[in-house]
Formats: structure tokens, sequence, C-alpha cells
């Protein structure tokens, strides 16, 4: 540890990347509006195998392990001191042993509570408000979260280290928590800083933290609105698919990719090519590709396709 200092009854909450970024960015929003200060990195070494290694202009570069780290803020809530972990990566093996050594330093510390954050998906519209569902170890928890008006997670199961590290503080007695924000389905891959909004607002509640959440509502506000024309976009496209009614003029303009040359560079059909590509691994570039097709005056050309990016 890298220094001894007496804290309040601390709570710890532990985040990891994850769907819709949810987590993350609900623990640095807490760890910038707390003020919070890094207390110490956790060594893992052992837990991160090494599959390649990063070669810039020539030269071979020392190889960045994730980083595990707890930060700390005190004297900043009417209730608890607040610890906070940031992990950059899941270990893809040895995940309960981690979580048992992460619940030994925080048992360390003085910590009496366990807190993780999650995402939790469902068919919900993008410019809906997120719902918060909640999962605890014990009754007392559970009544709590009634209180605030936190659903039951009823049935499942909780993925990650998101739900092994409540198992292992389960084993120390020590109470745990996870409350997962709502994110819609389709858009799972895109941040959700609604959903990270919704959690961080029950959170700072029952801990008694007094933050300012205007730049997280702003950050929601514009990326819902980027979320809802990309799904009006699509909705308007299946219908008029379904229907059959797509004006002829656009109908008998269709042409196969090889008659895409004349109208397209070289240059611009390899971007469109990478923009596809982008979108594919993250649906939330979809913005930008069907802008980039607009402005070339090829979306119709490259519809079905486009509409392809969402099936599942």
């Amino acid at each position: 540890m890298a220094e001894i200092i007496s804290l309040n009854r601390p709570w710890l909450v532990a985040v990891w990347p994850g769907m819709g970024s949810v987590a993350l960015t609900a623990g640095y929003y807490l760890m910038a509006k707390l003020g919070m200060k890094q207390l110490a990195e956790l060594s893992t070494t052992d837990m991160f195998d090494v599959d390649h290694i990063e070669v810039r202009d020539g030269l071979i570069h020392a190889i960045d392990r994730p980083q595990n780290r707890l930060f700390v803020c005190t004297g900043r809530t009417d209730g608890h001191d607040i610890i906070l972990f940031i992990g950059d990566a899941q270990p893809p093996a040895g995940r309960y042993t981690f979580c048992r050594n992460l619940i030994q330093t925080a048992k360390g510390l003085g910590v009496e509570r366990v807190f993780t954050f999650a995402a939790m998906a469902t068919q919900m519209h993008p410019e809906h408000r997120s719902r918060v569902f909640g999962a605890a170890t014990d009754t007392d928890g559970l009544a709590e979260f009634h209180q605030l008006e936190v659903q039951d997670l009823e049935g499942g199961t909780i993925s990650g280290l998101n739900g092994v590290l409540l198992a292992a503080a389960m084993d120390e007695n020590l109470p745990g928590a996870c409350l997962l924000g709502e994110i819609p389905h389709l858009f799972a891959q895109a941040p959700f800083p609604r959903a990270s909004l919704a959690v961080l607002e029950v959170f700072t509640t029952m801990a008694r933290a007094d933050i300012d959440f205007a730049e997280l509502k702003q950050q929601a506000e514009q990326m819902e609105q980027r979320l809802g024309e990309i799904l009006a976009q699509i909705e308007h496209a299946i219908r008029t698919r379904r229907a059959g009614d797509r004006p002829e003029a656009i109908e008998h303009d269709i042409r196969t990719e090889d008659d895409l040359e004349p109208r397209l560079s070289d240059s611009d059909r390899q971007h469109v090519e990478d923009l596809f590509t982008a979108a594919t691994a993250d649906r939330l570039r979809a913005y930008e590709l069907k802008r980039e097709l607009d402005r070339l005056e090829v979306f119709t050309d490259y519809e079905d396709r486009f509409l392809d990016l969402f099936q599942d």
C-alpha cells in the first residue's frame, strides 16, 4: 500500500470496462467530482499473459499491461469515505483469486461495503429514462434499494468481476451490491451516459455525496440525440423496405457494385469500405458512415448493407 491513511467507514466501488461504458463513465465521473487521488496500484503481472508487442517506426516498445488502481476521497461526503478501484481489463483467468486479493486489500483499509456498477441491456428507446436495477448480498441492502425505487434484478447472472467480486466479499462477510444502469440493446456497444447518470444518482444518495451532474447530463443528452437520429433513420428505412414503397426513381437508381465506380473515386470507395469495417466493430460509427454516404449521394446504393449492420 502506498501510504497509511485514516478513513471514515469507507465504501469500495469497483469498475471495469463493459457494455455502454456504464461503469467506467460513472467511475471516472465520481473520481473527478469527488477530487479523488490515487492511493495505490495493485500488481497483476502474473494474471495477464502477453500475446503481442507494439512496434512503432521500427522500434519495439515496452509491453503495456492492464493497470489496476485504487483512488480515494476523504471528507467529501456526509456518510462514508469512498475508495474507487478502476481496472483497465478483467483478467482472463484466476478471477476469483484476483477478487479475493482486492477484497483483502479493501478490508485492510477498513472497507465496510462493496459496490460494483454494470449495464442492463433492454429494449428501451435511447431517449427514455434509464431505470436502475439492483442486486444485494443481504436483505438490508435490498430494502434500501426498494426505498430508492431501484428495481430488483429478479433472475439471471452478473457476469465477470462485477459479480465475482461480490461473491468474494460475501465470503469475507462484507455486504455488497451491484447497481445496473439500463441501456438500449441495439446500441449496447455505444457509450450511454444516461445509464451512468442513473446509477450515480442512486449511489450518491446512498453515500450522501453531493455531486454536480450538469456535465454528465449534457453528455447524456448529446448522445441520446445522436442515437435517436440513427434509430429514426433505421426505423424509417426498415418501414420503407418492408412496405415496398420505395420511390420508383430511387428503385431504378440502384446499381450493382461494378456500377458504382463512375460515381465514386477509388479513394471514396475505399473510405466507404473503411467506414463499414469500423461500423461493424462499433455501431456508434454507423452515424458517421450514414453521413458520409449521404454526402456522396450513394446511400440508396448501400442501404441494404447499411441496415444489415443492425440485424443482431
